[in-house]
């Protein structure tokens, strides 16, 4: 079984926790699955979460280098120098990372309102982008876009190898396998 969720800014990507902060109990009905990586508690969007602990391990080994795209705003009017240096890859303190695919992108007509809202500052524009990886370090989309000058405000996961969350509402799931 494989499970699609749009998970919501400020949720653990864990079933259990300290009743802190909301978890992913709050949200998938559905037993004995597990999530196939990880989504950062202040990054919302597309959750892998599978029964199947072989497709687990392809969903998640780097060997497999599984596409993950990412719609990301960032602080600031992003350059085209920026997104080279993002498409060739930057050197993060635990290393080089591999070239990422990044372009310009829209403010989705579709994008929910995230609560709380993303700070507004009246003299910096913000810029969406997408990044598409195929390595998973801990929060590297984040890292990158601050290495080139530009910090992230907002993080969605939109898709993960063949599987996008094409409208699946915060908060919802969606059968896949």
């Amino acid at each position: 079984m494989l499970l699609a969720l749009n998970k919501p800014y400020g949720v653990l990507c864990q079933f259990s926790g300290d009743g802190s902060r909301p978890t992913l109990a709050g949200y998938v009905q559905q037993k004995d699955v597990y999530p196939a990586g990880r989504l950062d508690h202040d990054s919302e969007g597309l959750l892998l979460l599978t029964d199947d602990g072989r497709l687990a391990h392809r969903l998640t080994d780097p060997r497999h280098k599984q596409p993950k795209t990412y719609l990301v705003q960032v602080d600031g009017a992003i350059t085209d120098e920026a997104l080279a240096a993002l498409r060739r890859g930057v050197t993060l303190n635990d290393g080089p990372t591999l070239p990422a695919g990044a372009g310009h992108a829209a403010e989705p007509d579709w994008l929910w309102p995230r609560d709380p809202p993303v700070r507004f500052r009246k003299a910096i524009p913000t810029s969406w982008l997408t990044v598409t990886l195929r390595e998973g370090r801990n929060r590297q989309v984040r890292r990158m876009t601050a290495a080139v000058g530009f910090p992230t405000l907002r993080l969605i996961r939109v898709r993960i190898g063949d599987w996008a969350l094409d409208g699946l509402p915060p908060g919802e799931t969606r059968r896949l396998l």
